[in-house]
């Protein structure tokens, strides 16, 4: 098995290559490095993967890591379909992780066409080289926010989902639309995996508990929307990368389909509960500044797992207490807090 992994350097798809790397599988991950957030961050994953490159910003030549011997890295976007092409041909690639996308439900308001190149022409280019290449099973990011705002709680995966209220939402759903045709047309394996509002170490600065302990640390007021009244689904990311890995294995019945799962805590916390537990992990009381739901946001989030226990036996184990903790230890260590 030779595994590429897309958005290397991203939250996600950094700890799953660490998961990967452990286990000595052998790795290729490939990022365009997008100042969507910091870059530096994005830079700093790596480096923990042991790709220390002076150049790597600039650099179009693959990586080797100086820790794990199984994997490399190569900076490059999606939308470079014959570099791409090149890279599933040179590397024999037999299964694909596709966690590259422009990330962000507010971003996607006013910065649509980022999420047209990335997420629809960036995964047509992947679903082609898979085509091409005769890859045995292409596991890719779909997103609960597909749902919308649906009143059917929780989320399985049989509701219909045809009223995306965020770009980026919509092109989730396309992805999961076109991955269906290609395992359809191609017969090779495609799995889709709607996360559920993912958090933990290294986390995406634009997410809720990066903007959280940010605001906690500095004093400054957190900005709750629709006035607390909202749940999500936190999933800690250890949770959400041992999902990712026993999907690697999976297969019905030897036949090349599409499936589409939730992989998520299954067990919703109220916002301002979820505050609390960082305030008492920070030893801080926030101040909380409340306003009225955003554009694209949606109320509540809450996966229906069932499905995806039946398939491939994923439990979540992250009580979220338990997974604030270590996301407070890491941050407050990252930002050297915890020595002041």
């Amino acid at each position: 098995m030779k595994i590429l992994v897309t958005g290397a350097a991203g939250f996600i798809g950094y700890h799953f290559i660490e998961k990967l790397a452990k286990k000595r599988y052998e790795v290729i991950g490939i990022d365009n490095l997008n100042d969507y957030y910091d870059v530096n961050l994005k830079i700093e994953r790596l480096k923990l993967l042991g790709f220390y490159h002076f150049n790597i910003m600039e650099t179009d030549s693959f990586i080797k890591s100086d820790i794990y011997q199984s994997i490399k890295f190569l900076k490059l976007d999606l939308t470079n379909l014959n570099r791409l092409n090149e890279v599933f041909e040179i590397e024999e690639v037999t299964h694909v992780v596709n966690l590259a996308a422009q990330a962000g439900v507010r971003h996607s308001i006013n910065n649509p066409h980022e999420y047209i190149q990335s997420n629809i022409v960036g995964f047509a280019n992947i679903l082609e080289c898979c085509r091409n290449n005769k890859i045995e099973h292409l596991i890719y990011a779909s997103s609960s926010s597909v749902y919308g705002n649906s009143d059917a709680i929780p989320f399985n995966e049989n509701q219909r989902i045809t009223k995306p209220i965020s770009l980026y939402a919509a092109t989730k759903i396309s992805n999961e639309l076109m991955a269906y045709t290609y395992s359809h047309l191609y017969r090779f394996q495609t799995t889709g995996l709607r996360f559920f509002t993912v958090y933990g170490p290294l986390g995406r600065p634009d997410m809720a508990p990066m903007l959280f302990a940010k605001a906690i640390i500095n004093n400054e007021a957190i900005k709750v929307y629709n006035n607390g009244e909202m749940m999500r689904d936190f999933t800690y990311i250890d949770d959400i990368t041992e999902g990712i890995f026993q999907t690697l294995n999976f297969k019905t019945n030897n036949t090349p389909k599409a499936d589409v799962f939730n992989i998520g805590n299954s067990t919703p916390t109220k916002l301002l509960k979820f505050i609390e537990i960082l305030e008492k992990e920070f030893n801080v009381i926030s101040v909380k500044e409340f306003h009225p739901m955003q554009d694209g946001d949606v109320k509540m989030t809450f996966s229906d797992i069932s499905k995806f226990n039946l398939a491939v036996g994923y439990e979540p184990k992250t009580p979220i207490e338990i997974g604030v903790k270590h996301f407070v230890k890491w941050y407050l260590n990252y930002f050297k807090l915890d020595e002041k």
